[in-house]
């Protein structure tokens, strides 16, 4: 288990850094300020860090690293919700409280939650930047 960490979580990380990657190439959004191309540009970016950073928490849960405790006892078995909620709450807010990260899941969170706020600036500065050309 612990060869498939190190080669999927390298992996994830590259998909999460070419998905945010595509906000600062120009000419990749075009046209109008507000279309369906935008809208569907920013939900696949945002679903594309969701699912990375949700395989980043499943992962280190895989190979046996715990990175959330659960506040409820109740859910505590199921890891695979637990990391893609957990994941969505931090990239959309500052969560509920109810998932705890601890220890480098710490640092992780963090970098999300970062990603989280930077996401809508980055891309209403892409659309700005395209119209005046």
């Amino acid at each position: 288990m612990n060869e498939l960490f190190y080669f999927l979580l390298p992996v994830v990380i590259f998909c999460i850094f070419m998905s945010l990657r595509t906000l600062f190439i120009p000419n990749t959004v075009k046209g109008k300020l507000v279309s369906v191309d935008n809208f569907l540009y920013l939900g696949s970016v945002y679903l594309t860090v969701i699912i990375g950073f949700g395989l980043i928490y499943l992962l280190f849960e895989l190979i046996g690293i715990s990175i959330l405790i659960e506040v409820n006892p109740q859910n505590r078995n199921n890891i695979f919700e637990t990391s893609f909620y957990f994941s969505a709450m931090t990239l959309f807010s500052v969560g509920n409280g109810d998932v705890i990260p601890h220890g480098i899941g710490r640092i992780i969170t963090v970098t999300e939650a970062l990603i989280g706020y930077t996401l809508p600036a980055a891309f209403v500065a892409k659309v700005m930047f395209e119209r005046d050309k």
